[in-house]
């Protein structure tokens, strides 16, 4: 497993590594044909800033190759904002004084269709952890009554066992996005501080169980601000390259989220420029040509409007953070704040506007 690997790794020793990267370092990864992790190393340096241009060409020369002029949109759909931890970033944190709220099937069924007028074939599951309210159980009917509508349906919520996994996917799920939020140990520990998320290695063993369970996809990535996000993607990689050998049959995305405001938020530790996150973005692409690249509405429309040229495969649009967001209880308190509040029209007449085709049904499984 990724944790019998990742306690022989040192933290600061790895960050010294990245930060020492040169110009000609960042030349060499450029130069070749297939980038190793060493190479990562580079392309996400502060060195490589300066080579923000030739990486962007090549990004989007490499992503044009494998995934062609196209942008696949998704819908988040939240069911709930009960939560059972305390974190210190999200707004769903156990201690914070919020009315909570959990869609029934009829609810769920209310939002959903207001998406799928929108044009949504591909829609995200996201609740807060909460094994009581929003256990297995929960997730299962909610998949189930929405896969007849749904080319695919994939979850943002509480990691489970592998078993769990299993009944799901009998049920119709399709991927599973499940963000270590830092690889940095302690500082994880600092920032969840009750509920079993604050369990560092069993959240860092999901995908393992994941992939073991034959999901069809994993999403993976890092909250940027918790930490040094250089340091911290490269673990992401070293990551992604473990489960890429391990589990071969199973896809895999990166998402790039930032923190956000929320109800008592945190200030980020660390703040990432527009121009970094784009650096990030073309070197994950230049390291692995493969794996899907997403952006969500938490970057501003400038931002998103031009990154779709330099990497990205997926976006959503007409995103609402809150449960029955779209229809049903449109006053709830939300995740975070979203940026990016365009309709899902109008991201589909910009991503036409730049030479691209937005795709609703990437493909639908029969089984």
């Amino acid at each position: 497993m990724f944790l019998e690997q990742f306690d022989t790794l040192c933290w600061n020793s790895i960050k010294e590594s990245i930060y020492t990267k040169t110009a000609a370092d960042v030349r060499t990864a450029l130069q070749k044909s297939k980038r190793s992790l060493e190479d990562f190393k580079a392309l996400i340096s502060p060195a490589a800033l300066a080579f923000l241009e030739p990486m962007a060409q090549l990004s989007h020369k490499l992503t044009q190759k494998r995934f062609g002029k196209t942008i696949q949109l998704y819908a988040p759909l939240y069911l709930s904002n009960e939560c059972q931890n305390i974190c210190t970033y999200c707004g769903f944190s156990y201690d914070n004084k919020l009315k909570r709220k959990t869609l029934t099937p009829f609810e769920i069924m209310q939002e959903a269709m207001y998406l799928k007028e929108q044009g949504f074939k591909h829609i995200l599951l996201v609740t807060g952890e909460a094994s009581k309210t929003v256990g297995v159980d929960y997730i299962r009917n909610a998949i189930a009554l929405l896969k007849p509508h749904f080319a695919q349906v994939s979850i943002e919520v509480q990691p489970m066992e592998q078993e769990d996994y299993e009944a799901l996917i009998e049920a119709g799920l399709h991927a599973v996005l499940v963000y270590q939020e830092t690889y940095h140990k302690a500082d994880y520990k600092i920032h969840h501080t009750k509920g079993k998320k604050s369990n560092f290695s069993y959240r860092l063993a999901t995908p393992d169980r994941l992939g073991k369970a034959g999901i069809h996809k994993i999403g993976l990535g890092v909250l940027i601000g918790l930490e040094d996000w250089r340091t911290d993607s490269f673990f992401t990689a070293m990551h992604l390259n473990y489960l890429e050998k391990t589990y071969w049959q199973t896809k895999y995305s990166i998402s790039f989220p930032r923190l956000r405001p929320a109800e008592g938020l945190i200030e980020p530790k660390v703040v990432m420029s527009d121009r970094e996150l784009a650096q990030l973005i073309c070197a994950w692409r230049i390291f692995n040509e493969e794996v899907e690249l997403s952006i969500s509405t938490r970057e501003n429309e400038k931002f998103r409007d031009h990154i779709i040229q330099l990497g990205i495969t997926s976006m959503s649009a007409g995103s609402k953070t809150n449960p029955g967001g779209y229809v049903t209880e449109v006053e709830s308190l939300e995740q975070f704040e979203i940026d990016d509040s365009r309709s899902p029209a109008e991201i589909v007449q910009m991503v036409h506007g730049k030479g691209y085709k937005a795709v609703w049904k990437d493909w639908e499984s029969f089984v």
